[in-house]
């Protein structure tokens, strides 16, 4: 499974799809990036005049390329077929500095294990100077079906 079919099988779009590029995935882990848009709506009120971006699309980025993208990649690989889908069961991340509309992070997944269906990862987030943004760990379940 290539980069390419990984980022056709995520089942986001705009304006909730956080992903724009993988730089690297393998059975060990992944790397992706993503450029938050200024004109998205949730800038318009999260902070009055001075906009950030909230915690949880941080988590929902890091959830994106971290756990989905890998997932989806360790799925099909092991099974030879089509991956499964991907369903976010735990977070703890710590938030360190942040993330303005316009920024371009990075995100770095380190798979933990992957057994019986569920995906245990360290990821970190990277702003563009290369300063950790977030960390923690992430975990999810892979499904054949989105309401298993």
């Amino acid at each position: 499974m290539n980069k390419a079919d990984i980022l056709a099988h995520l089942p986001y779009s705009k304006p909730f799809l956080f992903v724009d590029d993988l730089q690297e995935i393998d059975e060990n882990g992944v790397k992706g990036s993503y450029t938050f848009d200024a004109g998205l709506d949730f800038y318009k009120g999260h902070f009055k005049d001075n906009p950030v971006t909230p915690g949880v699309i941080l988590t929902e980025t890091m959830a994106q390329i971290g756990l989905v993208c890998l997932g989806i990649y360790l799925s099909g690989t092991a099974e030879g077929g089509m991956p499964g889908h991907v369903m976010l069961t735990s977070t703890a991340i710590d938030f360190m500095k942040p993330v303005f509309p316009g920024e371009k992070v990075t995100v770095v997944a380190e798979k933990v294990y992957f057994r019986f269906k569920k995906l245990n990862c360290n990821v970190q987030m990277l702003n563009e100077a290369g300063d950790v943004v977030c960390k923690g760990t992430i975990a999810g379940m892979v499904t054949n079906k989105m309401n298993a």
